[in-house]
């Protein structure tokens, strides 16, 4: 399950399915279908797990409606659920991975188009560097609307930085 700003893609492997009052489908009409799924990998160090989910969206689609900036950091969900043949029902159902879209790549190759995402958990914030942020009045009041601590700062030599490292000293 994919929550695009503007669509929800719920995709399964095959037919159809009902799951917690959603239907899921093996097509979409712009996104088309799931041609590849790489298994997730986990390591040590400033890496995070992610997936890569290969989409064969129609020719018809536009590539302004596959690749828009809007869509990074949509939650992605994927589900393992159970699927009684005899009843015609979902039993049991599990989220096995619950991460954010990171980054699309649209390519077409003999007339076909493939978009490929990553998919990435949602510790790929820890790993978010606010830089440029500063220690001035204006940028703090952009964080804490109404707080005027900084506003009586004076006598100061020169600009902190803050989330960057610091220039070099003399």
């Amino acid at each position: 399950k994919i929550e695009l700003p503007d669509r929800t893609l719920r995709f399964c492997d095959g037919g159809f399915f009902v799951y917690e009052g959603e239907t899921y489908r093996s097509d979409d009409a712009v996104f088309g279908t799931i041609g590849a799924l790489q298994t997730m990998a986990e390591s040590v160090g400033d890496v995070v797990p992610a997936v890569v989910l290969n989409l064969l969206p129609p020719n018809s689609s536009a590539p302004e409606e596959l690749s828009q900036p809007g869509n990074q950091k949509s939650p992605v969900q994927f589900i393992i659920a159970e699927y009684d043949a005899d009843s015609g029902e979902i039993t049991t159902g599990a989220v096995e991975f619950y991460g954010q879209l990171d980054q699309t790549i649209l390519k077409r190759s003999s007339g076909e188009y493939t978009l490929t995402t990553s998919v990435v958990s949602l510790a790929e914030r820890l790993f978010e560097r606010n830089i440029g942020n500063t220690m001035n009045p204006s940028w703090h009041k952009s964080v804490w609307p109404g707080e005027l601590g900084q506003d009586n700062a004076t006598g100061l030599t020169g600009s902190i930085a803050w989330g960057v490292e610091a220039a070099p000293g003399a």
